[in-house]
């Protein structure tokens, strides 16, 4: 049996769960729970009223945290401990310090590997602020980024996110996708001769993105320019791409920081900085390390990040729901869902225990999401009167961005988008009656509101640390590793296999021998 299941709190959250709260039953969702049931912290207010959880389920969540180490673990990775690991066997062994990637600002950790991370760390901020200002004269005007998975998901997700306090006349564009047509729809957009691009890749030998850098370099040397003028890149020191000959600026990341943990890493930093100035990034990076600051504390009620993960484990393991909803009201935050989705899908999705041995029950859940008000025109439906319930994790801002808006109608359209937070949530719980069936709502659908008063860079930077640590803490208290992702190699294998298939079938050589299920595949292209 694993760790997990020989916790008494998981019995006891076990027998809890048989008669949850019912909170379309009249009566239970109260204006005063709802009030009551706020945790309140920084800048950030998470409203979980609408959880199908009390007192007694809250305190047995509570001793689930504590049975399971939690704050031990969490002060262990924020201090330079390696946990990156799969006691007994191969594994990567390493550290994870992406916290320290943005700890600069209060300084409490003594242990001299988080002091290195963080000395290295700010090293390269402060070669980044020298490259820029540098830079200043030359008139560039676009910053392309070439990577993909967390060298793009996450940089991309906060850039939009904030792209309302980008300086003028400055703009980041992202290219991923191997398919040739991303590239040629970004490249279309952009003056070439102003535009910067940064190359991200640890090891230097991310074949999507080495593939899409000799695309576009080519397109540079199409119009007489020099690439080394142009091309920065972002990789591990040492790596391939740590070279002077190719590439302008050189900006270093670390293994012990993962790609889906890099966004406050000079993955992020180089094109957020170029965007918006070092002022607003080190906004930026501060907000995570004050919410990091706040996931070491031991208050279950006052922690944010660990009081989310044990409402999320209570759905899950508990309820034996599936999947979580994330859902920004806000417009800006379009693709943070899809980055939350590899932080949380890539961290959690393990089979295996921390010892190596398969586990027993449920771990990560499937994440997804859209901006609202687009998602009640489509999703809705099935997450009001469909029959798999699905938690929702709303997230809302006070105010807008751009400070514009209007009135119609006697209220603003900010007013508007809030109304439709706050009534799906309260719908989802509630519930409706009605005599015709086709327009009951059954509610009791566990959902819970983020609420902060704007989407500005330190905001932005205290959301992502929260789900950070709310992914790391549900890792820990699972006792499964959160920081690895041999999930995504087995597809690297065989892909690289099929591409050297079609290597040879362009030279018209024999290919079918090497892999014949791949050339099966490959066979398949034939008469279309």
């Amino acid at each position: 049996m694993s760790a997990f299941n020989e916790y008494p709190a998981t019995a006891k959250l076990r027998k809890l769960a048989e008669k949850p709260l019912d909170l379309s039953k009249e009566g239970n969702l109260s204006c005063k729970r709802v009030s009551q049931m706020t945790c309140k912290c920084l800048n950030l207010k998470l409203m979980y009223g609408t959880e199908r959880v009390n007192e007694k389920t809250l305190d047995a969540l509570y001793e689930l945290a504590n049975e399971a180490g939690v704050y031990e673990k969490m002060k262990a990775m924020q201090s330079g401990e390696i946990i990156n690991k799969i006691e007994g066997h191969e594994s990567e062994n390493r550290m994870v310090l992406h916290t320290a990637m943005r700890d600069f600002f209060d300084r409490q950790n003594e242990k001299e590997q988080a002091k290195q991370a963080v000395a290295l760390a700010y090293a390269e901020l402060e070669k980044l602020k020298s490259f820029l200002d540098g830079i200043e004269k030359e008139g560039f005007t676009d910053m392309i980024q070439v990577g993909i998975g967390g060298s793009e998901l996450g940089p991309k997700a906060i850039y939009l996110a904030l792209e309302a306090f980008k300086r003028e006349g400055r703009r980041v564009h992202f290219i991923s996708n191997v398919d040739p047509d991303d590239a040629a729809r970004v490249i279309r957009r952009v003056d070439l001769s102003k535009t910067l691009v940064v190359i991200v890749s640890k090891s230097g030998t991310t074949l999507e993105t080495l593939t899409n850098e000799e695309l576009i370099r080519k397109k540079f040397l199409g119009e007489g320019l020099s690439p080394k003028n142009h091309f920065l890149a972002v990789t591990g020191k040492g790596s391939p791409m740590d070279d002077p000959d190719k590439y302008r600026k050189a900006f270093f990341i670390w293994d012990y920081v993962g790609g889906r943990y890099s966004a406050t890493s000079m993955v992020g930093c180089v094109s957020l900085a170029f965007a918006l100035g070092m002022e607003k990034l080190l906004d930026f990076l501060k907000g995570a390390s004050c919410m990091d600051k706040v996931a070491l504390g031991e208050d279950p009620q006052q922690n944010l990040p660990l009081l989310s993960a044990l409402l999320g484990i209570w759905n899950h393991n508990f309820l034996g729901l599936p999947t979580t909803a994330i859902i920004p009201y806000s417009q800006a935050m379009s693709r943070f869902p899809a980055h939350l989705q590899q932080c949380d899908m890539e961290s959690n999705g393990k089979r295996i225990d921390k010892e190596g041995n398969e586990v027993d029950f449920s771990t990560g859940p499937i994440i997804w999401g859209e901006p609202g008000t687009n998602g009640q025109h489509s999703f809705y439906q099935l997450i009001h009167q469909g029959t798999i319930p699905v938690p929702v994790e709303f997230i809302g801002f006070a105010k807008n961005q751009y400070d514009e808006d209007t009135s119609f109608k006697k209220t603003t359209s900010q007013e508007k988008l809030l109304s439709n937070l706050f009534a799906q949530s309260i719908g989802l719980a509630r519930g409706q009656e009605s005599d015709n069936p086709n327009k009951v709502f059954p509610g009791n659908r566990p959902n819970r509101v983020l609420l902060a008063e704007k989407c500005d860079p330190y905001t932005m930077g205290v959301i992502l640390s929260y789900y950070e640590n709310k992914v790391a803490f549900q890792g820990f208290i699972w006792n499964i590793n959160s920081f690895d992702q041999e999930g995504v190699q087995l597809g690297k294998v065989l892909a690289n296999k099929i591409i050297d298939q079609f290597a040879k079938k362009r030279k018209e050589e024999e290919f079918h021998e090497d892999f014949p299920l791949g050339a099966i595949y490959i066979d398949q292209l034939k008469d279309l």
